[in-house]
């Protein structure tokens, strides 16, 4: 795992294609915010990140990273993953409350601001982003 600060990047926490970094992740993100004073930010931050590394860990074979950014009054929690291709469109939240999977990016719909994905393509290598934003009130 490795964190990197730039800017208003706050960081970026990358990780291996396993489980744990999720929860690598989401502590991670907790200790950032707190240092950077969003605290209130953290709980719902952390549920999103959540959600999105583990979809990037599960749904793919490569590596997952987590970038933090901060800009003009808006966090923005991504999760990279090597696999270009969409995330799958989320379904209605009331029918997934009771169900074990399926419900991540119902979750991040229903507490983001703003959410979406990007195709990445840098230095030959392939991936995506899917991110949320957070507006902070």
């Amino acid at each position: 795992m490795g964190l990197v600060g730039l800017g208003d990047v706050l960081a970026t926490v990358l990780g291996p294609n396993d489980l744990r970094a999720v929860t690598i992740c989401r502590r991670t993100l907790r200790l950032i915010l707190t240092m950077h004073g969003l605290i209130r930010l953290v709980d719902t931050a952390e549920l999103l990140a959540t959600e999105l590394v583990s979809n990037a860990v599960r749904h793919t074979k490569g590596p997952a990273a987590l970038r933090v950014r901060w800009a003009a009054g808006v966090l923005r929690v991504g999760a990279w993953d090597a696999d270009p291709g969409p995330p799958a469109p989320p379904g209605d939240l009331d029918p997934l409350t009771e169900a074990e999977e399926g419900r991540g990016l119902a979750l991040v719909r229903a507490c983001a601001d703003l959410w979406g994905w990007q195709p990445l393509a840098r230095g030959g290598n392939r991936g995506k982003c899917v991110w949320c934003d957070l507006v902070a009130a």
